[in-house]
């Protein structure tokens, strides 16, 4: 067995905190859930996911480490994520009031949701450091290779992630449709969309390594 039973006992508990705690991808499915309802919330929890494993392959390859040790392009994809957030929060703020019942309502869809959610954690240089110094500490490299360890690690962690921001995004788009046909209530869920993607960016920007 590639991972013992302490190990996942110690892992699981430890990744379902770190899924639960808010994050830029949590409020990303929610801004989503919110705009565009369930089904759009709930594939941009699985772009996020998709993101994430396209992450946990990198780091397990040892690019997150590459990328780590290169500030300039750990920069560069911070800055792409930054500016990309902004883009949809101005979508967001500028687009006129809308029914959320009509047919031309300027909603995404579920693909275009997933999408922008892959873009978004693509470019979220953070959850490469993270992945790069959470994961190794449960890697055991004398119970097999260390590379499929890794990738069970990151489907646990991914998994749980998947979950629970299908619930934020879907909850929240609930909410949203509860307020079709009103439209100064649409309005208001469509302006604090745009102002939950300006906090995301603005967290972005202001990180720390």
């Amino acid at each position: 067995m590639l991972l013992s039973a302490e190990t996942l006992l110690i892992f699981a508990p430890a990744a379902l905190a770190l899924n639960l705690t808010p994050g830029n991808d949590m409020l990303f499915c929610l801004g989503q859930g919110m705009k565009s309802g369930p089904k759009a919330g709930i594939a941009a929890s699985l772009g996020v996911t998709c993101g994430g494993v396209i992450h946990t392959l990198a780091a397990a390859l040892g690019l997150a480490a590459l990328l780590a040790a290169h500030p300039g392009a750990f920069e560069a994809i911070r800055w792409a994520g930054v500016a990309y957030l902004v883009w949809l929060a101005v979508k967001a703020l500028r687009a006129p009031g809308i029914d959320l019942r009509a047919e031309d309502a300027l909603r995404e869809s579920p693909g275009a949701a997933f999408r922008q959610a892959v873009v978004v954690s693509l470019t979220n240089p953070k959850i490469v450091v993270f992945v790069l110094a959470f994961l190794p500490q449960f890697v055991d490299p004398s119970r097999g290779s260390p590379f499929l360890q890794f990738l069970l690690l990151g489907a646990i962690l991914n998994g749980g992630g998947t979950l629970v921001n299908a619930l934020v995004g879907g909850f929240a788009g609930v909410i949203g449709r509860r307020m079709a046909g009103r439209a100064s209530l649409a309005r208001a869920f469509q302006r604090l969309t745009g102002v939950i993607f300006l906090g995301l960016a603005a967290r972005i920007a202001l990180d720390q390594r």
